[in-house]
């Protein structure tokens, strides 16, 4: 599903004149406290990225879960690979408004189809190093040309998931270059527990 988010007036120049604001009074859990929620334009029509406005909501099921095995579920580093920054959703929000930016949901196709953070494409980490033409890059697998390479930041599940981690390594294998990927860490579980909206992915 491409949806491109756009955030706010306030996060300053690096967004355009296609984000609309849902400047409402009534709200009392904003993303900040000078944006309530974001109205975007997608190809499938508006969609409004806000926090879940009960402030006695919890999350329940798969995102709920405090420990799974390890391994493979075992707790990420903060810096996923040398010369790659670590971001928070401010910043991720910031790179969907960025029209140059991708936004990579780096987990499997299920993962993806059942719930996504919207705005974002589905590269799954057992493929990305085979596609970085869809990101810039100029050739194919073992010769990529990243000189033109956007800007991208890539999730998965959470602070145990390891699947956007080894896509980073896998980018930075065929050359990719490392200042120009961010990692979201904290992934599709604290963007769950913010009460963020998410959207089912397209296949």
């Amino acid at each position: 599903m491409n949806r491109i988010i756009t955030l706010a007036a306030a996060i300053g120049l690096l967004l355009g004149s296609h984000m609309a604001f849902a400047a409402d009074a009534e709200k009392q859990v904003n993303i900040r406290p000078d944006v309530p929620s974001v109205v975007v334009e997608t190809a499938d029509g508006p969609v409004t990225i806000e926090r879940i406005q009960d402030t006695e909501h919890e999350i329940t099921g798969y995102f709920a879960k405090t420990s799974r095995a390890c391994p493979p579920f075992c707790i990420q580093p903060a810096q996923a690979a040398d010369g790659v920054a670590t971001i928070g959703e401010l910043e991720l929000l910031d790179m969907l408004a960025d029209k140059e930016a991708r936004v990579i949901d780096a987990r499997t196709v299920d993962w993806h189809a059942e719930e996504t953070i919207p705005g974002s494409v589905n590269i799954p980490y057992t493929e990305i190093a085979g596609r970085l033409d869809e990101l810039g890059c100029v050739g194919s697998s073992g010769a990529w040309d990243c000189a033109g390479a956007a800007r991208v930041a890539l999730y998965c599940n959470g602070l145990w998931c390891g699947q956007s981690p080894t896509a980073i390594r896998a980018m930075l294998r065929e050359n990719y270059p490392a200042d120009h990927i961010f990692y979201y860490r904290g992934g599709m579980q604290a963007w769950k527990i913010l009460g963020l909206t998410t959207v089912e992915g397209g296949l």
